[in-house]
């Protein structure tokens, strides 16, 4: 059985943002127990490893980082050029 390149892509894509996902539910665990937190480079680091998608989501599931100007502007910009790089990505490969 050969796994072709986009299966390879769809399964990375699913996993960073489950694990990104999970990343906020930790942190927002962390931060209401006072305990040490996990750093903003790093969740950011998650979303622009295309996991932005679960960042997102994470921060309004947990209700985390909602209040950060640079969250609820930065993540959905991430997102969105990342979306359009996968658009034009798919579009010049046709």
């Amino acid at each position: 059985m050969v796994i072709t390149v986009p299966v390879l892509t769809a399964g990375y894509a699913a996993a960073v943002n489950v694990a990104a996902f999970a990343v906020m539910a930790v942190d927002k665990s962390r931060a209401k127990k006072g305990a040490w937190r996990i750093s903003e480079r790093t969740l950011f680091l998650f979303a622009l490893l295309f996991g932005s998608m679960g960042i997102w989501a994470g921060m309004y599931v947990f209700r985390h980082k909602t209040r950060h100007l640079k969250f609820v502007v930065g993540i959905p910009v991430i997102l969105l050029i990342q979306l359009c790089a996968v658009l034009a990505y798919i579009y010049w490969i046709n």
